[in-house]
This record gives structure tokens, sequence and C-alpha cells, in this order.
């Protein structure tokens, strides 16, 4: 079953994002987003009824800007229903890393769980990171 990738985001957040993976990554067919509330008719559960729909024959991967916003919570009404799997904390090395494995081998959630772990990392403080290497050089 071929897998598929959304990103979702409160304004234009998603597109944005999937325009800079294609800028670093290159195009990339396996990504839709879905920028939410940019309308003023914008309704939610409608705009995911049509990407389900839509999908229906693929195992979905749902990334989401914000935990407990309400474009998550729309989507978390459809957590356990087979092969849909919901990420938030949407930023590029996820969404670079989930585009770079979304073809291998195996388990949709172990890929998605290999990938969470490999990407936590990325988030740091880089003024931390130059102060050490600077405390280190000191001696």
């Amino acid at each position: 079953m071929e897998r598929k990738i959304i990103v979702a985001s409160h304004g234009r957040m998603a597109s944005g994002i999937k325009n800079s993976l294609e800028i670093i990554y290159g195009e990339s067919k396996v990504v839709e987003s879905l920028d939410c509330y940019v309308e003023d008719d914008f309704d939610l559960n409608e705009a995911i009824s049509r990407l389900l729909e839509r999908y229906k024959n693929y195992e979905l991967i749902i990334v989401t800007d914000v935990f407990g916003g309400s474009v998550n919570n729309e989507f978390l009404k459809y957590v356990g229903r087979p092969n849909f799997y919901l990420i938030t904390g949407l930023n590029l090395p996820l969404l670079i890393e989930l585009v770079s494995k979304i073809n291998a081998e195996g388990e949709t959630k172990t890929i998605i769980k290999r990938v969470l772990f490999e990407t936590k990392g990325t988030i740091q403080l880089c003024n931390d990171l130059i102060d050490t290497e600077i405390e280190e050089e000191n001696f």
C-alpha cells in the first residue's frame, strides 16, 4: 500500500514548509499540504473528510503543527482508523526524514518512531553549542 504524508497547519505554514522541503529535497509527490483557516468560509471537518476520501487506499501519515490545536484535535478523531498515523510538532527536519524514509520497507509505525527518535536532536540551542566549543578550546 502506498504511503502519503499530509502536512496540516493553522495558516500557510503547511504549504510553506512543503515549499521549503522541495527547495532542499526536491519535488515530492508524496507530500500534500493543508492550510487551514486561510479563507473565511473554511470548514476543517469537510476538508479532512475530502482528504480521507481521496486517499482512502493509502497509508496516511498526518503531521500537524500544534498538539491540542484545532487542526490536530480534528485529526485526532481518526486515530485508530486503519492505516492512519498522526504526528504533531511539524518541523522541516522531521518532514525531510519522513520523506526520505517513506518508501522504506517495514511497518509504518516503526518507521515513524525511528524518524521521531532521529529528529528530536535537531532542536538545539546553538548558543550552548558555541559556548561548549569555546570552553573546550580554552583547555
